[in-house]
């Protein structure tokens, strides 16, 4: 299968290295483009794959391309493609406020479309991308799932959600990354040198996702573990409460919602 990768800058790079990653053998059939074509060249020689010369040699022929540039370049890149992409292409979109709808009309009729909201963490393979459809069918929906999996986790959504999904999972790495930083200064204040605090609040937060994803358990079970009577943790969980935690956080993510919504208007 030949995946054209349009577009190698840090997201780019990173959704093509996690598929050779996964499919090493794969390196053959893989294309990338980039405007700076030295950047490509640079990818291919570090990772595997061709650099083209033009999208058009990128995509020709692909079974998948993957649009990985600036949402102001899309317009202009389809216009040149939509020839190109035929009814066996699944055209695969990461270009943040650019609609299924949008995307259709650009493309044209043929291939099967693919929305996809990943985020910041796709550098280090541990993503959340949601991915709405349009044209796709069960295996294409399949298929580019598992693309979207060499960088974490995955989810099909309806597109009506992608408002709900930026305020969650795509600002939600700063979210995370506000309270490290809480946590780190909490530690320091508390006495514990900077690094060994920053260190500690990080994989603290990494092992309590991972244990909510590995046992399938509420995470409201699992603070229940941790919390024995009258002991220390419920004192700290009491704390958090009385300041607004909960509903600060939950304030965070309906407000970068309700932004993401706004901006898609004024589109």
């Amino acid at each position: 299968m030949v995946v054209a990768f349009i577009g190698i800058g840090n997201m780019g790079s990173a959704l093509a290295k996690g598929h050779l990653a996964r499919r090493p053998e794969a390196a053959a059939s893989v294309r990338v483009f980039d405007v700076d074509a030295a950047k490509a060249a640079r990818f291919c020689e570090a990772n595997g794959g061709t650099a083209c010369r033009t999208v058009e040699e990128a995509v020709q022929g692909a079974d998948s391309v993957v649009l990985a540039m600036k949402p102001q370049g899309l317009p202009d890149a389809l216009a040149r493609l939509s020839p190109l992409l035929g009814k066996g292409t699944a055209l695969v979109s990461i270009a943040a406020g650019i609609p299924l709808a949008r995307l259709r009309a650009l493309a044209g009729p043929a291939p099967a479309i693919a929305r996809a909201m990943p985020n910041l963490c796709a550098l280090v393979e541990r993503s959340v991308t949601a991915v709405a459809f349009d044209g796709a069918d069960a295996q294409v929906r399949g298929e580019v799932l598992r693309f979207f999996e060499g960088v974490g986790l995955a989810l099909a959504v309806d597109e009506g959600q992608m408002d709900a999904v930026t305020g969650l999972s795509g600002s939600g790495p700063a979210y995370a990354f506000v309270l490290i930083e809480a946590f780190a200064d909490a530690g320091v204040r508390l006495g514990l040198p900077r690094d060994a605090a920053i260190r500690m609040a990080a994989a603290t937060l990494e092992g309590a996702g991972r244990m909510v994803l590995e046992t399938g358990l509420h995470p409201a079970a699992l603070k229940d573990q941790v919390c024995s009577p009258g002991g220390t943790t419920i004192e700290g969980v009491r704390a958090l409460e009385e300041a607004g935690f909960r509903a600060a956080a939950i304030a965070a993510v309906s407000a970068s919602a309700a932004r993401a919504k706004e901006l898609a208007g004024k589109g």
